[in-house]
Parts: structure tokens; sequence; C-alpha cells
């Protein structure tokens, strides 16, 4: 493909990404993360992945998106917006991470990015790849570095200056040139915000390295069997995943409200009484919860999470 060819594509990307409301795009050479691959290795070695097996797993696809996708020559990552600043009116009613409000975010941004990938393939040709939206092998966050779309701040997540952190992250790998954006800097400076205000001690005092095993939302949602005795009175009252380091990050000041109609929370998703979380019923679970990533949880699960916050 030649430079024009190239940047006319790359600009098709964009701008089509732009019109299906992706907030971000950023775009990388395909190749082994080295560097990343090592720190991954450490991080598996000292058993921060808890129970996650399946993080130990396909360890060189991880690392190299080639490996996934045959002749991947690019790695186009995607930020899409769920910040919703909307409340529970209860302030007693356990918490639900703002990211599980609405419908699940695996099928909702799945389906854009599959529409994206055929509206590239009708306008320029043959091109083959694969979508991800946190459901492979991938290091999203190192890729979404990588292509200049935000930098991984103290408490692992990726962090723009332009809106804060909350965001789906989601890759189109494919096997076409593209043209290639740069790293930013990291823009924590001396800020321990995150680090500080985490209820669990999960985050290292030096930042950059999460013990996922003493994670909130790893607790509530990833790890099936019992919750360990010693987080009892350090779940802040959520039941479902954790917003904390991402509520006091100063750069979350410039999060502005999704535009996702599928994002909305259920009706009585946020008007829920503390009492009627205790004594939810399944059926009440499936109705409110009905297409929703909670679902991963299942009903035993949150009763679970319920359960355990109880004072």
């Amino acid at each position: 493909m030649n430079n024009i060819h190239r940047t006319n594509t790359t600009h098709l990307l964009r701008q089509k990404a732009d019109e299906m409301g992706f907030q971000f795009v950023g775009i990388s050479a395909a190749r082994e993360l080295t560097e990343e691959a090592r720190q991954l290795e450490k991080w598996l070695n000292q058993n921060h992945h808890g129970k996650m097996g399946y993080m130990a797993n396909h360890f060189d696809k991880r690392i190299d998106p080639r490996k996934l996708v045959d002749g991947a020559k690019s790695v186009v990552t995607l930020l899409y917006n769920y910040h919703n600043p909307a409340e529970q009116t209860d302030p007693d009613a356990p918490k639900i991470s703002q990211y599980a409000y609405g419908k699940d975010y695996h099928k909702v941004v799945k389906h854009k990015l599959k529409d994206l990938l055929e509206y590239l393939q009708e306008q320029i040709g043959e091109i083959s790849g694969r979508c991800f939206v946190d459901s492979a092998p991938v290091l999203e966050r190192d890729w979404a570095k990588h292509s200049g779309s935000g930098w991984i701040g103290k408490n692992t997540l990726l962090i723009t200056k332009e809106q804060g952190s909350y965001f789906f992250l989601a890759e189109l790998i494919i096997d076409i040139e593209l043209d290639y954006d740069g790293a930013i800097k990291d823009y924590c400076g001396r800020c321990t915000r995150c680090i500080d205000a985490c209820p669990t001690d999960a985050i290292s005092p030096e930042g950059y390295w999460v013990d996922g095993s003493k994670c909130i939302s790893y607790l509530t949602i990833e790890l099936k069997e019992a919750l360990p005795k010693e987080m009892q009175g350090k779940m802040d009252n959520w039941m479902f995943g954790c917003d904390v380091c991402q509520q006091v990050c100063p750069w979350n000041r410039f999060a502005q409200k999704h535009q996702e109609s599928a994002f909305e929370p259920h009706a009585d998703l946020l008007d829920m009484t503390q009492s009627d979380w205790q004594e939810i019923t399944e059926e009440v679970f499936r109705k409110v919860f009905q297409k929703s990533a909670v679902k991963r949880t299942k009903y035993s699960g949150l009763k679970r999470n319920l359960d355990f916050l109880k004072p």
C-alpha cells in the first residue's frame, strides 16, 4: 500500500469511527511487546492474577497480535465512553460500578467494531482482521498507550487528558498498514490519590502495579469461591465492581456523560434501596440485569457479595 493510499485509509477509518461514537482512535504497528511480556510474566509469577487462570493462558498470543491474526500489520485501539454521573438514590445502597449500569458492553461495542471492519472492507477491498472487546488475550491498555490514546496511570488504567478514564477499550487487528501514532507522556506526576484511596491497598505504594487478587472488582466479579475473610469490612460497600480509583482521579473532572442509549440503566436500578438489594429475588435480578454485564456474576454471586457486605 503506497503512502497516499495508507493515509487515505487511515483518514477513512478515523472518520467512520468518530461517526460511530468512538471518542479516540489510536494506531500502532503490530509487533511483539517485549517489555510488557517481562512485566506480565513478573505479575503472573507473583500470583497477582488470583484465580484468573486464563490470564496465564496463550501467553505468546497475548504479547504478539500477529499470532492472533495472520499477517497482522496494524493494531487499532478505539475508546468508547461509558461515564454516567448519575448516582444511586440511597446513599446506603450497595454500590455497582458505572460500566455495568446498562447493557453488556461486550455486545454493544463489538457490534460497532464489526460494522467498522465491514465498512472498511466495502470501501477499500479485501482486509482480514478480527475485533476484540475484552474477549481475547490482547494487552489492551498497552496498545492504547503505544498508540497515544492516553497513558497508563498509577491505578494501571488508561487515562486521557481530554476525558479521563471512563472508557471501554476495543481493538481491530488488521492485515494492512496504516499511519501510526506514537505514545504520549505520563501525566500522573506526584499524585497518589488512587493509591491512598484504594480500600484494599491493591495498588502498590509506588503505583503502576496492582495486586489483582486484592482488587474489589476481582473479588466481586472474577472470584467464584467464598470471599476472603480478611476482606471483611474493606469492601467499601461495593457489590459489583469498584470505581474508587477513578472517582478520585483528578483527570476524571473532565469526564463527560456518554451518549450511548444502550448504557442507560434499567429504570429501577438506581432507585433500589439498601433493603431492596438485601431482599432481591432471582426474578428481580433477571429483570434489572436482563442484558447487563452483571449477569456474569449470576444471582448466586451477587447474593454472595451482598451477604458479605452485611454488618
